[in-house]
């Protein structure tokens, strides 16, 4: 048997490609020493058959494929008229290179076959598993399931961390015993989902933010998905993800092949946040496209919340002029610019610049934007249609749909079939326009719905198609305008995933503006996304979604832990409002590269408490954020750990935010310790063992400190 071994990050990765035999991982996870012999590997495991159980050992495979005869989870189905379909796939070839292993497999019998490619990034210690499916034989091949690959898990992982949620709530996490049995989760929604974020986390028992072994997978696919946890009677634990194919959607003709969406999987022995730092550093290094690295996160406003659809130029430039004063750098235009849209049930797909609104176009206003010292963005939806509109009375055909059913209106809009030639080419055209003609440097692109009944005008599925025209599309703009950033919305985080993230340059993370909801929202996101791609908004004092009523300072300080933006109507706040948000803008500024480049670490804290910090690469600086949710039983809120410190050196201590503070009574460590004056310098070893204990003040307030080590570098 041959072995190939790949080292990366902490991490390693055996994969036993013997000719003639099906591909199988022998170790993912730990380290291995340099000199180790893989062949032992198998040994060590003691597979072997036993009563009640078939005589031979099966052993798994990475497609875990009819013909191999193990009854477990299954990765690729396919079959030509029921027939075909128990290929048992072997290894003809192998490529290795220092980072990456290339199989390529085919069973002659069915003419079918499979390529896998493995890469363990040496930096990050992330893997990524591509595989593709080719029909080599005659007649069709229909594709029923192919899962990227299926993959074992240490059976010691005892916890599974799932991601669900819903509009205005992303992100949550939910976290129980793995059982004997199956875990699936699964989203046919059309997109990544509010609900079923394509990730998840498997860890043992003690496993938390700080310490323990997890290993962490995420599909990067923005359309229906499918996540499947398998725990065998023999004690195998597989792990198997893969995009969610609907009834036809697959059909090889010979010489056709599928490509199966990318996992991207990574091990940790340093608990939950060391996990989440290998897929942040690979976000960075691998997904973002260099321009976007390479530019500062520029502070953000958006006009929704101000103004909805009501679009008045004199106070759209009175905003900016607020905007501008307080530190904003790009200002964006939403909903209610095209067309005859000036509430949610018309003009949706007409992208023409409103001349009842706009009777001049856009560029006074983006000329008067621009002069301000700020960038220009504008919100489209392309991918949606209103039945009330001119592009839908032209082309009713073109939506998605079945024609037997009604459909399923989302807020007042269908879906375009964005796969026909003639439809993603007219979005082009328009969207081009836009952007070619106006000195425009963002886009928010929006989908605020899901997908009903993906039928095209023949009565064929298309929700995988559709995936791919999205990336198309996207694609297209960007060689076109390779200087204009986009924003992946999905009425919200329904579509955040390393798919879409790979088009795009920012990610909205919820529709809700409550800043405790936020903190929440934004923990959870942090698991798979670093904080740069992370829009963060300063929302109004009263959310219109939850009804709540929180400060400017906590606003604001929980929009600087992201990609800082705001949303509210600056018209309406008071004079000492905005020189608070002025001021949280500031130090958003001062602090930003440190929080869009450092380590993040999320703190283990009381549930009164929601803490997180972000460490420079080199340990020399620090930034962490407290937010105090809601009242608690006890008086003195306790102390917190500044986990991620270097403990050999000592750190100059200082409250960041709020810039004023002052503690319920005298004695709180912020007096003590001067923290809001020259601070104090204390040793990394005792802030992380010991901790600080905070002040004692008011809920619904987020504390914000900031350490610098002293000394040489």
């Amino acid at each position: 048997m041959d072995n190939l071994i790949l080292h990366g990050g902490g991490a390693s990765l055996v994969v036993a490609v013997k000719l003639g035999a099906p591909p199988a991982i022998l170790h993912w996870g730990p380290r291995l020493p340099d000199n180790v012999d893989p062949t032992l590997l198998k040994a060590l495991a003691s597979y072997q058959g036993g009563p009640g159980s078939a005589d031979v050992f099966v052993s798994a495979s990475l497609a875990m494929e009819a013909g191999l005869g193990l009854l477990g989870p299954t990765g690729v189905v396919v079959h030509r008229a029921g027939q075909d379909w128990g290929s048992r796939f072997v290894v003809t070839e192998t490529a290795v290179d220092t980072d990456r292993i290339q199989i390529f497999c085919r069973d002659d019998h069915t003419q079918i076959g499979l390529t896998y490619d493995l890469r363990l990034n040496a930096v990050t210690g992330v893997l990524t598993v591509n595989s593709s499916l080719t029909n080599l034989g005659e007649g069709p091949l229909e594709v029923t399931e192919c899962t990227t690959a299926v993959l074992p898990i240490a059976n010691h992982m005892t916890d599974l961390i799932g991601f669900t949620g819903r509009w205005a709530l992303e992100f949550q996490r939910e976290r129980i015993k793995r059982f004997a049995g199956t875990y699936l989760r699964e989203s046919r929604r059309g997109r990544t989902s509010h609900d079923g974020l394509p990730a998840i986390i498997l860890c043992t028992d003690t496993t938390d933010e700080s310490q323990g072994e997890a290993y962490g997978l995420h599909l990067g696919w923005s359309g229906n998905h499918r996540i499947r946890v398998d725990s065998l009677h023999d004690g195998r634990v597989f792990i198997g993800l893969g995009a969610l194919l609907g009834p036809g959607e697959i059909r090889l003709e010979q010489g056709q092949t599928f490509h199966a969406p990318i996992i991207h999987a990574a091990y940790s022995r340093e608990g939950l946040s060391g996990l989440s730092q290998h897929f942040h550093a690979h976000v960075r290094r691998q997904i973002l496209r260099p321009e976007t690295r390479a530019k500062v996160r520029p502070v953000h406003y958006n006009t929704w919340e101000a103004v909805f659809f009501d679009h008045d130029l004199d106070r759209l430039k009175a905003i900016a002029d607020r905007a501008a004063a307080v530190g904003v750098e790009r200002f964006v235009l939403d909903d209610g610019w095209f067309g005859s849209r000036r509430d949610d049930t018309s003009g949706l797909g007409d992208w023409y610049v409103s001349a009842d609104v706009y009777p001049e176009g856009l560029k006074p206003l983006i000329d008067y934007v621009t002069g301000l010292g700020m960038e220009m963005g504008i919100w489209f939806e392309p991918e949606m249609v209103n039945p009330d509109s001119d592009l839908y009375r032209a082309h009713p055909d073109w939506v998605l749909g079945l024609a037997q059913v009604e459909q399923v209106l989302f807020r007042n809009q269908l879906v375009l079939d964005i796969s026909r030639p003639e439809v993603s080419d007219y979005l082009f055209e328009r969207i081009d326009a836009v952007l070619r003609d106006h000195e425009i440097a963002y886009v928010k692109w929006d989908m605020n719905r899901d997908i009903s009944h993906p039928g095209d005008h023949r009565g064929y599925q298309r929700s995988h198609a559709q995936v791919d025209a999205l990336y198309a599309l996207l694609q297209r703009l960007r060689v076109a305008h390779p200087s204009v950033e986009f924003e992946s919305c999905a009425s919200g985080g329904a579509r955040a995933d390393y798919g879409v993230l790979s088009y795009t340059d920012r990610i909205w993370t919820s529709d809700s503006n409550d800043a405790l909801d936020r903190q929440d929202i934004q923990r959870g996101a942090s698991f798979f996304f670093p904080l740069e791609v992370l829009g963060a908004h300063v929302g109004p004092r009263r959310c219109h979604i939850t009804g709540r009523t929180l400060s400017m300072a906590m606003r604001a300080g929980t929009a600087m832990i992201g990609h800082m933006g705001l949303e509210l109507n600056l018209l309406e706040e008071s004079e000492a409002e905005l020189s608070i948000l002025k001021e949280a803008i500031a130090c958003h500024k001062a602090h930003r590269d440190l929080l869009h480049t450092g380590n993040l670490v999320r703190l283990k804290t009381s549930d009164e408490l929601m803490g997180m910090g972000v460490i420079a690469q080199d340990q020399t600086e620090a930034l962490f954020s407290i937010a105090i949710m809601r009242s608690q039983v006890q008086r003195l809120l306790p102390r917190v750990l500044f986990h991620g410190l270097d403990p050999d050196r000592s750190y100059r201590v200082k409250l960041a935010w709020p810039s004023k503070f002052r503690s319920w009574s005298a004695g709180s460590s912020v007096e003590a310790l001067d923290l809001t004056g020259e601070g104090q310098v204390l040793p990394g070893r005792l802030l992380q063992e010991v901790g600080l204990g905070l002040p004692l003040t008011a809920p619904e307030q987020v504390l914000i400190f900031h350490l610098r080590a002293l000394g040489p570098d």
